[in-house]
Protein backbone atom coordinates (compact mmCIF):
# COMPACT_ATOMS: atom_id res chain seq x y z
CA UNK A 1 0.00 0.00 0.00
CA UNK A 2 1.31 3.10 -0.80
CA UNK A 3 0.57 6.58 1.21
CA UNK A 4 1.07 9.57 -0.54
CA UNK A 5 1.22 12.51 1.32
CA UNK A 6 1.20 16.66 0.81
CA UNK A 7 2.94 18.36 3.50
CA UNK A 8 2.22 21.82 4.11
CA UNK A 9 4.71 24.58 5.29
CA UNK A 10 3.55 24.52 8.91
CA UNK A 11 3.32 20.19 8.37
CA UNK A 12 6.84 20.34 7.16
CA UNK A 13 8.25 22.25 9.93
CA UNK A 14 6.42 20.28 12.71
CA UNK A 15 8.27 17.20 11.27
CA UNK A 16 11.55 19.19 11.96
CA UNK A 17 10.48 19.72 15.27
CA UNK A 18 9.28 16.30 16.23
CA UNK A 19 13.07 14.72 14.71
CA UNK A 20 14.67 17.28 16.89
CA UNK A 21 12.05 16.20 19.89
CA UNK A 22 12.69 12.61 18.60
CA UNK A 23 16.41 12.62 18.67
CA UNK A 24 16.38 14.53 21.52
CA UNK A 25 14.42 11.75 23.70
CA UNK A 26 16.40 9.00 22.29
CA UNK A 27 19.66 10.69 23.16
CA UNK A 28 20.44 8.91 26.48
CA UNK A 29 21.83 10.08 29.68
CA UNK A 30 24.86 10.71 30.79
CA UNK A 31 27.06 7.50 32.59
CA UNK A 32 26.66 7.89 36.17
CA UNK A 33 23.51 9.63 36.13
CA UNK A 34 19.79 8.94 36.90
CA UNK A 35 16.54 10.40 35.84
CA UNK A 36 16.27 12.35 39.40
CA UNK A 37 20.11 13.58 39.10
CA UNK A 38 20.24 14.17 35.10
CA UNK A 39 19.32 17.62 34.87
CA UNK A 40 21.94 18.59 38.36
CA UNK A 41 25.14 16.23 36.64
CA UNK A 42 27.24 17.75 34.46
CA UNK A 43 27.65 15.03 31.53
CA UNK A 44 30.93 12.83 31.55
CA UNK A 45 30.62 12.01 27.41
CA UNK A 46 30.74 14.86 24.53
CA UNK A 47 27.72 15.09 22.70
CA UNK A 48 29.83 13.89 19.46
CA UNK A 49 30.09 10.46 21.14
CA UNK A 50 26.40 9.84 21.81
CA UNK A 51 24.45 8.24 18.83
CA UNK A 52 20.63 7.92 19.12
CA UNK A 53 19.56 4.07 18.65
CA UNK A 54 16.70 2.65 16.81
CA UNK A 55 13.81 1.88 18.42
CA UNK A 56 12.32 -1.67 17.54
CA UNK A 57 9.72 0.11 15.15
CA UNK A 58 12.46 2.00 12.76
CA UNK A 59 13.01 0.79 9.48
CA UNK A 60 16.32 -0.60 9.31
CA UNK A 61 17.26 2.14 6.51
CA UNK A 62 17.11 4.94 9.38
CA UNK A 63 19.75 6.35 11.01
CA UNK A 64 20.44 9.42 13.45
CA UNK A 65 23.17 10.83 15.44
CA UNK A 66 24.02 13.65 17.73
CA UNK A 67 26.89 16.47 17.49
CA UNK A 68 27.95 15.20 13.68
CA UNK A 69 26.10 14.26 10.24
CA UNK A 70 25.05 10.98 10.31
CA UNK A 71 26.89 7.57 7.60
CA UNK A 72 25.50 8.42 4.49
CA UNK A 73 23.61 11.64 5.07
CA UNK A 74 23.05 13.36 1.58
CA UNK A 75 25.07 16.48 2.16
CA UNK A 76 25.01 17.66 -1.43
CA UNK A 77 21.07 17.71 -1.00
CA UNK A 78 21.53 19.00 2.37
CA UNK A 79 25.04 20.91 2.66
CA UNK A 80 26.08 22.04 6.69
CA UNK A 81 26.31 25.82 6.36
CA UNK A 82 29.76 26.66 6.38
CA UNK A 83 30.99 27.58 9.82
CA UNK A 84 27.87 25.62 11.30
CA UNK A 85 28.37 22.89 14.48
CA UNK A 86 26.13 20.07 13.69
CA UNK A 87 23.37 19.23 16.55
CA UNK A 88 21.98 16.81 15.38
CA UNK A 89 21.22 14.78 11.74
CA UNK A 90 18.93 12.07 10.60
CA UNK A 91 18.14 10.11 7.27
CA UNK A 92 15.75 7.69 6.54
CA UNK A 93 16.80 6.42 2.92
CA UNK A 94 14.10 3.32 2.79
CA UNK A 95 11.10 5.59 2.97
CA UNK A 96 9.96 7.41 0.10
CA UNK A 97 9.46 9.87 -0.04
CA UNK A 98 13.33 10.13 1.96
CA UNK A 99 13.30 12.27 5.30
CA UNK A 100 16.51 14.27 5.56
CA UNK A 101 16.73 16.18 9.01
CA UNK A 102 19.39 18.64 9.84
CA UNK A 103 19.97 21.02 12.95
CA UNK A 104 22.63 23.12 13.34
CA UNK A 105 24.14 26.03 14.87
CA UNK A 106 26.05 29.22 14.39
CA UNK A 107 27.24 32.71 15.10
CA UNK A 108 25.19 34.55 12.01
CA UNK A 109 22.60 36.27 12.11
CA UNK A 110 19.17 34.64 10.92
CA UNK A 111 19.04 36.67 7.34
CA UNK A 112 22.67 34.67 6.43
CA UNK A 113 21.52 31.51 7.05
CA UNK A 114 17.51 31.79 5.09
CA UNK A 115 19.92 33.70 2.72
CA UNK A 116 22.67 30.56 2.26
CA UNK A 117 19.99 27.92 1.98
CA UNK A 118 17.69 29.74 -0.17
CA UNK A 119 20.43 30.07 -2.89
CA UNK A 120 21.54 26.55 -2.48
CA UNK A 121 17.97 25.12 -3.16
CA UNK A 122 17.16 27.11 -5.42
CA UNK A 123 20.12 25.87 -7.58
CA UNK A 124 19.06 22.50 -7.35
CA UNK A 125 15.98 23.28 -8.79
CA UNK A 126 13.47 24.28 -5.54
CA UNK A 127 11.11 26.64 -5.80
CA UNK A 128 10.44 28.98 -2.71
CA UNK A 129 6.75 29.24 -1.50
CA UNK A 130 5.57 32.59 -0.04
CA UNK A 131 6.23 33.40 3.08
CA UNK A 132 8.94 33.54 5.33
CA UNK A 133 7.58 32.92 8.91
CA UNK A 134 5.18 30.48 10.98
CA UNK A 135 4.48 32.61 13.94
CA UNK A 136 7.60 34.57 15.38
CA UNK A 137 10.20 32.20 13.89
CA UNK A 138 11.94 32.39 10.14
CA UNK A 139 10.37 29.76 8.73
CA UNK A 140 10.85 28.97 4.66
CA UNK A 141 9.56 26.18 2.60
CA UNK A 142 10.63 24.83 -0.22
CA UNK A 143 8.72 22.10 -3.50
CA UNK A 144 10.23 20.83 -6.36
CA UNK A 145 8.17 18.59 -9.46
CA UNK A 146 5.29 19.14 -7.14
CA UNK A 147 6.33 16.37 -4.52
CA UNK A 148 9.72 17.62 -3.05
CA UNK A 149 9.69 19.29 -0.03
CA UNK A 150 12.55 21.22 2.05
CA UNK A 151 11.79 23.98 5.22
CA UNK A 152 14.72 25.80 6.71
CA UNK A 153 13.50 26.98 10.15
CA UNK A 154 15.88 29.74 12.34
CA UNK A 155 15.69 31.21 15.76
CA UNK A 156 18.13 33.68 16.55
CA UNK A 157 18.81 34.26 20.37
CA UNK A 158 22.20 36.04 21.75
CA UNK A 159 23.71 36.34 17.87
CA UNK A 160 23.52 32.29 17.75
CA UNK A 161 21.01 31.08 15.39
CA UNK A 162 20.16 27.61 15.59
CA UNK A 163 18.63 26.07 12.03
CA UNK A 164 16.45 22.65 11.28
CA UNK A 165 15.90 21.44 8.05
CA UNK A 166 13.75 18.76 6.89
CA UNK A 167 13.26 17.56 3.74
CA UNK A 168 11.12 14.90 1.62
CA UNK A 169 12.48 14.17 -1.45
CA UNK A 170 12.71 11.35 -3.81
CA UNK A 171 15.39 8.50 -2.94
CA UNK A 172 17.17 9.07 -6.04
CA UNK A 173 18.27 12.98 -5.09
CA UNK A 174 18.89 11.95 -1.40
CA UNK A 175 22.03 10.49 -2.13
Amino acid sequence: MTVTTSLKPTGLAALAAGVMLALAACSPAAPGTTASSAGTSAPTTSPSSVTASASPTASPGTSATVGEIVEGFPTTLIPVMPGATVISSSFDKNSQPATVALVASLTAPTAAVADFYTKHLEGLGFKAVPGDAVGAVASKDFVRNGNETVNVAVVEAAGVSTFTIGANVAVEAAK
